[in-house]
């Protein structure tokens, strides 16, 4: 029996970082984007694709046509990822309401197995830096920040599921940081910004990050030998920003001076901030609840993981060299000093190695 693999989100940073790593597996792959998304890239890569929007079932129901003689794999990218200090109605509707459509048409076309990205925000915070680990029930109400509680709520559904006789499993990516981010997200945005030399100030505070291909990798490894109603934490490394902004100095050999803001004037400014990207149609890079993000506790165990899907990211010295050296080659930091920023990657990288 043939088996297709089904990846919802395909264009997004995650969603293409699967799909790439499944067709050099030689696997068939249906990627699901939004209307108005580029199909230049998935079509280099040989996906089938299918448009549409995951709040809509009636256009879901064409991805899952056709191949009831396949083993159907669903990887359930698809969502929105927000630091907004704002809850908007949209991203309930895509993150509640769209898993809801996967689930139930998983269910309806009897899938071999759904694999579903949530996200460590819909885990409660442990107090006193507690270790965090793997959770079988989830409650919004416990949970701080509008994306947070859609991921719970979603998260709570597929599990619901399972007692229905969906073949689902969960994953909790932490940060995702690393190459391939043609979105946008906050944290390449900030790398970004840094190296062409448009931040000059910066808060303390501390993360777990982890690289895309790693959490690719992972999520396709749990659609493998996975075991079904598990959710698996996929965390990397706890992360200071002091250590992320001076390891981006020494890989771009520049001595960048930024400013290091009082968290409590980055709390009064952060409305400020988010106006400005607003204006440059971009993603905020720290919002109030960005900034409650990396002030909480983010120890997160991926040991679940590495026991059942033999999980183990790199380290974090990888992920910014790749991310910084993809930034480059697609032209996103500024071209003078290119030459300069591929030398001091080759110094670099024998250094970590």
């Amino acid at each position: 029996m043939s088996r297709i693999y089904i990846v919802t989100g395909a264009n997004g940073h995650l969603g293409n970082t699967i799909v790439r790593m499944l067709r050099n597996q030689n696997q068939i792959v249906r990627g699901f984007i939004l209307p108005n998304d580029s199909k230049k890239m998935l079509k280099s890569l040989g996906v089938e694709i299918f448009c549409g929007d995951v709040r809509n079932v009636n256009q879901l129901e064409p991805l899952f046509q056709d191949i009831s003689t396949s083993e159907i794999i669903v990887i359930h990218t698809a969502g929105i990822v927000s630091i907004s200090s704002k809850m908007k109605p949209i991203i309930h509707d895509v993150n509640v309401n769209g898993t809801k459509n996967i689930v139930d048409l998983c269910l309806k076309y009897k899938v071999s197995k759904l694999v579903h990205v949530s996200s460590v925000h819909a885990i409660p915070e442990k107090k006193n830096n507690e270790m965090m680990t793997e959770i079988s029930d989830f409650n919004p109400d416990l949970v701080i920040g509008g994306y947070a509680k859609s991921k719970s709520i979603a998260s709570q559904y597929v599990l619901d599921s399972v007692k229905k006789g969906v073949n689902a499993i969960i994953v909790h990516p932490s940060g995702i940081i690393g190459p391939n981010d043609y979105g946008r997200s906050h944290m390449t945005m900030m790398i970004e910004d840094y190296l062409n030399g448009h931040l000059t100030s910066r808060i303390n505070g501390a993360y777990d990050f982890v690289d895309v291909r790693d959490v690719a990798s992972g999520i396709i490894q749990a659609s493998v030998s996975g075991q079904i109603g598990n959710c698996y934490i996929l965390s990397g490394h706890r992360v200071t920003l002091s250590e992320l902004f001076e390891q981006l100095r020494k890989i771009s050999g520049k001595k960048r001076h930024i400013h290091v803001l009082p968290m409590w004037f980055a709390k009064v400014t952060a409305p400020l901030a988010e106006f400005y990207y607003k204006l440059r149609k971009l993603p905020p890079i720290y919002t109030s609840y960005s900034l409650y993000t990396i002030s909480s506790n983010s120890y997160f165990s991926h040991q679940l993981a590495h026991v059942d899907l033999n999980y183990t990211p790199r380290s974090m010295d990888d992920t910014i060299y790749d991310t910084v050296k993809w930034l480059v080659k697609v032209k996103r930091i500024k071209r003078t000093n290119v030459i300069d920023y591929i030398k001091t990657f080759k110094t670099f990288k024998k250094k970590t190695e």
